[in-house]
């Protein structure tokens, strides 16, 4: 395949952008407003349920053109039918990418290496259907004949980040009389205080790791079969307290689990885009097969938006220019996700593995060092809590850090006045970033001469605004694929490859070999830098009193 490898800043849409740049980066959002008065409409676009309103950013319709030719120039459209074709983009580890088959109908098909993988991802989709109403309905029952009352998701990265993402997403859809708790950390505080107040006779273990060697993972793990097995006695107990999402049979069938229960996902599915997949089985136990397919349908929709609208109509490759733009323009460092709606808290830590996971690389695809920005740091947390912290620095601050707003027309939980309170905060939090308040016009407030630098907000701080009727399962598919997709229109501008995550490899082998001088009862001979050979000999003394 091809990797279009001229280099990106050697790109004539890249220079007519720098030329463009000069022209418009001293221009405010009041004059471009104040000279076309049906801004906010023209540059706007709805498709397939959600609005997008761009115009508040630092553009023109001749930036969107130059954006959507560096796109055309960087091979955007190949590079799409490539990855939905199944060719094998993830070159360093050689892998398709194939996120999208995991929620395409039974009836289409998406090869990879010359088979259908449709009808193996719908075997397993019905085989958690099965599971997971056997659990909601009582039929499935503890070692002791209780039924199960208590889910415990165990994994780590992708394998916990999309499943309690999503679970907090779509808590309102829940069979609230199950509770689930998520365990990720090391840290034994997190499995302590995940199982304090759960009966072993009543809970639920879902082990997600695919190799299921993944340290984290399985020391939560083999923590938590102790801790039934405490309880419960007999290592038969285990098969029926313990299900499994991997492709290590071997290992799985080691630990206890019966291997009839082990949900299966694809070495062509990255960690941070398998929510939808077997990861998912936590969030399909909690809001039932019906709604998680709603969920899919979602997902999908968006992929079939994204695989088939024009550039300049493409809801993801619009907010993947933008965030080129700003990066590699404005040298913006920052974007804030600011979700109005307490069910998407956890949202922005979610988009923090997607988008940086995939994005964060300073190779190009054929090996060269990067000289320009790649991903931007996402952070955020829900409105209106953020403006009482955050909101200051994007407001008044030094940096400039274009902001994602999400709303919602229609609440779940209606109670006069929230709503409108809420949304009335996000429609000004954009308002304000926007167009400020200038010194005359604090001036004319009466404040005094000598107070007014401090209360005069500059604006002309970019932003999206992201609406749609309500929080569904379906709109939450389509606002992940959004991302993800968002996420992939960047990596091919920045000729980086977005599906490996070799940086998260040296600190891993790094652990693995500390592990045995922590634990070693002798003083071991440490061969590391000055700076950590004192630290774990610090740590050894003062963890022996």
């Amino acid at each position: 395949m091809s990797t279009n490898s001229v280099y990106l800043t050697q790109r004539p849409a890249w220079k007519a952008l720098e030329e463009h740049y000069l022209t418009i980066h001293s221009s405010h959002l009041r004059e471009l407003f104040a000279d076309n008065p049906q801004r906010g409409e023209q540059l706007a676009l709805e498709a397939i349920g959600l609005y997008l309103d761009y115009s508040k950013n630092r553009i023109t319709k001749t930036t969107i053109e130059l954006l959507v030719s560096l796109a055309e120039e960087a091979g955007l459209r190949e590079r799409i039918d490539a990855l939905f074709r199944g060719e094998k983009i993830n070159i360093t580890e050689g892998r398709a990418v194939l996120h999208m088959a995991l929620r395409a109908p039974r009836d289409q098909a998406i090869m990879v290496d010359g088979v259908n993988v449709i009808p193996e991802v719908h075997a397993v989709l019905d085989k958690m259907a099965a599971f997971a109403d056997q659990v909601r309905s009582g039929d499935w029952k503890g070692y002791t004949g209780k039924r199960i009352r208590n889910v415990v998701n165990i994994g780590i990265g992708g394998s916990d980040l999309g499943p309690v993402m999503a679970y907090e997403a779509l808590r309102y859809y829940s069979d609230h009389n199950l509770t689930m708790r998520f365990v990720s950390n090391i840290d034994g505080t997190d499995f302590i205080e995940a199982i304090r107040d759960l009966d072993p006779t009543e809970t639920l273990f879902i082990i997600s790791s695919k190799t299921f060697t993944t340290l984290e993972t399985m020391t939560n793990a083999r923590s938590a079969r102790d801790w039934c097995l405490r309880v419960l006695g007999d290592q038969q107990a285990v098969a029926r307290h313990f299900v499994a999402v991997s492709t290590n049979a071997a290992e799985v069938e080691k630990f206890g689990i019966d291997t009839a229960n082990m949900f299966e996902f694809w070495d062509w599915v990255g960690g941070r885009y398998s929510m939808d997949a077997a990861i998912g089985l936590s969030l399909m136990i909690a809001i039932g097969p019906e709604h998680f397919r709603a969920m899919l349908a979602g997902f999908h929709a968006m992929d079939e938006h994204f695989r088939t609208a024009p550039f300049e109509r493409n809801l993801p490759v619009l907010m993947g220019l933008l965030t080129v733009w700003y990066s590699n323009f404005f040298g913006a460092e920052t974007t804030a996700v600011l979700p109005y709606d307490q069910y998407l808290k956890r949202f922005p830590a979610y988009l923090q593995q997607l988008t940086m996971e995939s994005n964060g690389k300073y190779i190009t695809l054929d090996g060269s060092p990067i000289g320009y920005q790649t991903s931007p740091i996402y952070w955020g947390e829900p409105g209106t809590n953020g403006q009482h912290s955050f909101y200051q620095l994007i407001h008044q601050g030094t940096k400039l850090i274009p902001c994602d707003f999400i709303g919602f027309c229609q609440t779940l939980n209606p109670i006069s006045p929230h709503h409108d309170l809420l949304m009335a905060n996000l429609f000004a939090q954009s308002e304000a970033l926007a167009f400020g308040k200038t010194a005359e016009e604090v001036k004319a407030g009466g404040t005094e001469d000598w107070l007014v630098p401090h209360r005069t907000f500059v604006g002309n701080r970019p932003s999206n605004t992201i609406l749609a009727e309500r929080l569904t399962p379906e709109t939450l598919g389509k606002l992940v694929a959004l991302y993800e997709h968002s996420v992939f229109t960047q990596g091919v501008i920045w000729q980086i490859n977005s599906f490996d995550q070799w940086g998260v490899e040296l600190g891993k082998a790094l652990a693995n070999r500390i592990i045995p001088e922590l634990q070693s009862a002798d003083d071991p001979q440490l061969t590391h830098d000055n700076s950590t050979n004192t630290l774990i000999r610090r740590y050894r003394a003062m963890r022996s009193k």
